[in-house]
């Protein structure tokens, strides 16, 4: 997929649901000031504005291969975006409060698509248990037949349709 700044513009700002938007500090690159921008997270990417009504953001931070985590700086409730390598630019960024923190820290974590890949393993793993047992054991998810061409899934013990099963 091609991107361009209209295309990524258009993003930021359409009525798409956000997983998470507030205003954040931002360390600069240059000058390591905090600036107070407004963050929108969409998936994996994090737009800045300079204020809740701008129309288009002032960048973009690509959410794929980096980490989270608190840091200490000047700001109080500090985290950083670290991306791995030599070079990679590490942002600084500081809410307003403790919850407001936690809730961006925990977002931004989840947001990259190896974090939905592993979700996604881990519920179809949850959900092959379900149906036929954990490795070993006795499945939970049984197959209650009712007439010839319908069948219902419940949890539970089997019951068989001569025991008077409806």
């Amino acid at each position: 997929m091609k991107l361009n700044e209209r295309s990524l513009a258009f993003y930021a700002t359409c009525d798409s649901p956000a997983d998470n938007t507030g205003f954040l500090y931002k360390r600069g690159e240059r000058h390591t000031a905090y600036h107070r921008r407004w963050f929108v997270l969409k998936g994996n990417m994090l737009f800045y504005f300079e204020e809740r009504e701008s129309r288009e953001p002032v960048g973009v931070i690509v959410l794929e291969g980096c980490t989270v985590e608190l840091c200490d700086s000047a700001e109080e409730f500090a985290f950083a975006i670290r991306f791995g390598g030599t070079k990679s630019r590490t942002y600084v960024l500081a809410a307003e409060s403790q919850a407001a923190m936690e809730s961006w820290v925990k977002s931004l974590s989840r947001a990259s698509f190896d974090y939905m890949r592993l979700v996604v393993r881990e519920l179809e793993k949850q959900l092959e248990e379900m149906r036929w047992g954990p490795p070993g054991g006795a499945s939970s998810l049984v197959r209650l037949t009712k007439g010839k061409h319908r069948s219902q899934w419940r949890t539970g013990t089997y019951v068989s349709a001569a025991e008077g099963v409806e």
